[in-house]
């Protein structure tokens, strides 16, 4: 009975080890994904600024137009000033975007490097274990 236990509890023990090793990156892929992933990260962040510029441009262009029916020259060049300030929000947005971008291509490549040193090391493991 004991035998039996000792037996079931080795066998769980080496099943629990044996994916955790299964399933581990090399650094450079490790590298990679976290570059990937700070560029998606960068890139719904620049979304989302581009996105805001674009709202507030939109907003200086209906005070803009209130202040022109009504006369009022103060919320007309409110209304511009709103207007430049969302270009500039948007093109920020859009540099941030392109930064992302080339952060992710990036980690892309890294990733890409991890793999083929890993199928390398693999191929020249297989090779040296013939004899």
């Amino acid at each position: 009975m004991s035998k039996r236990i000792i037996q079931s509890a080795v066998l769980s023990a080496a099943l629990a080890i044996v994916p955790s090793y299964a399933f581990c990156e090399s650094p450079a892929k490790s590298a990679g994904n976290e570059l990937e992933r700070k560029g998606n990260q960068e890139e719904k962040a620049a979304n989302a600024e581009k996105a805001s510029g674009k709202q507030l441009e939109k907003k200086g262009k209906a005070v803009e137009e209130a202040g022109e029916k009504s006369g009022n020259e103060a919320q007309e060049a409110r209304g511009k000033r709103l207007q430049k300030k969302g270009k500039a929000q948007q093109k920020a947005g859009e540099a941030r975007a392109d930064t992302a971008e080339t952060m992710e291509k990036s980690g892309n490549k890294v990733e890409e490097a991890g793999t083929n040193s890993d199928k390398k090391a693999a191929k020249a493991k297989s090779e040296a274990a013939k004899p």
